[in-house]
């Protein structure tokens, strides 16, 4: 059965279940309004570790072990795992699954990488290669700020635009397991490169932001579906200048999305701790999925949502080469 839909979307005939997810934060993600939704709250941002390099990779450990433990399986029916981070060569992510002996598939989409995951491995399940497969994600501040932009210890005041990368990790574990009521991924679409021309590496949600209403908008037209089908849509870590952003250009576009439509960056923090435009990272969509969102789909009180995942595909070579940001977005729909 061909099952691509559209230019850019599919339509998964077996959709697989959203098994478990599990979460991990750092104590400045859980000092916000998503605390109890979080699986772990680190005391610190280093966790007994001797690098904040190390410290990600300790999370992104612990997700991807506990959503296995959480679903009752072993390490060893899980087919692949599939995940990604923001650093050079996906640092965090091959420490992290050195020791795990499990077929491994590491993936970069820069913060859109949760989604991206959570699609691939849709893809492998619905093709008939895989029973059980993770998709994680992980980002740590410190680590992503000294590669990114300034070495932490400078103490570099941060302008208001910019967002602060979120300390955590999320995993899902997805399964073509068919006698459990759970939420499902049904449909999903690919993004595109879309390079505005943005430069500045602190303007991320501004960068992203037309690249996640060209995604939605594909979505739409793909599968003849608008923002009324939806309980929520989610973007992953636009902020609040990325979000406003989208809400202007998807009314431009003819699709209003009003109240059900918000960013995963606007929801971590309180806005008084400090994180000026809101949060970004990949942990920003995974901590909010893995944490939040899918528990709403488990009770009902979410039955359709629309997750984006938004990243900014830069390196700083290409920053100091004053390249241009690409950017991406990747849409899975998922429903109870």
């Amino acid at each position: 059965m061909y099952k691509k839909i559209g230019q850019q979307s599919m339509r998964f005939s077996l959709p697989p279940i959203v098994r478990e997810t599990a979460t991990i934060v750092g104590p400045k993600e859980g000092d916000g309004p998503l605390a109890d939704c979080f699986d772990k709250v680190l005391s610190d941002t280093l966790n007994g570790c001797e690098s904040w390099e190390k410290c990600e990779s300790s999370m992104l450990e612990w997700s991807i072990k506990s959503v296995v433990d959480k679903a009752q399986l072993s390490l060893k029916q899980v087919d692949y795992i599939l995940a990604g981070d923001l650093l050079n060569q996906l640092m965090s992510t091959h420490f992290a699954v050195r020791d795990l002996h499990c077929p491994f598939i590491g993936l970069y989409g820069a913060c859109s990488s949760m989604a991206l995951s959570m699609i691939m491995g849709a893809m492998v399940i619905d093709g008939g290669f895989a029973h059980n497969v993770v998709g994680a994600a992980s980002s740590h501040h410190d680590t992503a700020e000294r590669q990114y932009r300034y070495p932490t210890e400078l103490g570099v005041q941060r302008p208001l635009i910019a967002q602060w990368t979120v300390t955590g990790s999320g995993a899902v574990l997805l399964s073509d397991e068919k006698t459990l009521e759970l939420p499902k991924i049904t449909t999903a679409t690919v993004g595109k490169i879309v390079d505005m021309g943005i430069s500045d590496p602190d303007s991320m949600g501004p960068a992203m932001a037309p690249a996640a209403v060209d995604t939605i908008v594909q979505h739409f037209h793909d599968t003849g579906r608008d923002a009324n089908y939806y309980d929520g849509i989610y973007t992953g870590d636009l902020g609040k200048i990325g979000k406003q952003l989208v809400i202007e250009l998807l009314d431009e576009a003819g699709y209003a999305v009003g109240d059900r439509y918000e960013d995963c960056g606007c929801l971590i923090y309180r806005d008084d701790q400090d994180v000026h435009a809101g949060a970004s990272g990949c942990a920003s969509s995974a901590a909010v999925f893995c944490g939040l969102l899918y528990k709403e789909l488990c009770k009902k009180n979410l039955n359709k949502i629309l997750f984006i995942g938004t990243g900014c595909l830069h390196s700083t070579t290409s920053y100091q080469q004053n390249e241009t940001i690409p950017c991406i977005a990747h849409a899975a729909a998922i429903e109870v």
